[in-house]
């Protein structure tokens, strides 16, 4: 058995977290097949692995380009100051626009990573002026603006437990 987070996992719940990590969308008897399971097995597992908190929610993958016109852009922030208030402040900001699709707090140079997806550069902007402008406490930032999107998966469940099943490219 391996552990995460002091909940014990084993290979099928591993499965059962890579699996809905990819295809959430699944019917719960289709997740049973997929995972080797029957289903009322696979429900129970499912309800312990959602009431640990390892399943967030579930979504659709939505391709935004279809909607519309849209820009995405990976933003790297520094803030004026480095006390817990600062961080706390710039975190409670961000959570309250929805244009900022992710935020991750980083070691090293820069503060904050942001993505944030607007309908062109000019909303774009004028979000980082009301960031600016507002009391978020952003000193710098730097904006790198997505031309192409190459990649963008789910993490690897699997081989993060040290278990692939794929073969070398």
């Amino acid at each position: 058995m391996l552990r995460a987070m002091a909940l014990a996992l084993d290979d099928r719940d591993i499965r059962i977290l890579a699996v809905l990590s990819r295809e959430g969308r699944l019917s719960k008897t289709d997740l049973a097949r997929r995972v080797n399971l029957s289903a009322t097995p696979c429900a129970e597992r499912l309800r312990r692995l959602e009431k640990a908190g390892l399943i967030r929610g579930y979504g659709a993958r939505i391709d935004v380009g279809r909607l519309g016109p849209s820009v995405t852009v990976f933003v790297m922030v520094e803030l004026d100051s480095h006390k817990a208030a600062s961080f706390q402040r710039f975190e409670s900001a961000v959570a309250q626009l929805p244009e900022v699709t992710g935020c991750w707090a980083l070691g090293g140079g820069y503060d904050y990573l942001l993505r944030v997806v607007t309908p062109d550069v000019d909303a774009y902007q004028r979000l980082i002026d009301r960031l600016l402008e507002g009391s978020a406490g952003m000193r710098r930032y730097f904006s790198y603006i997505v031309t192409k999107e190459i990649r963008d998966l789910p993490p690897p469940v699997e081989a993060l437990f040290g278990e692939t099943d794929r073969e070398d490219p």
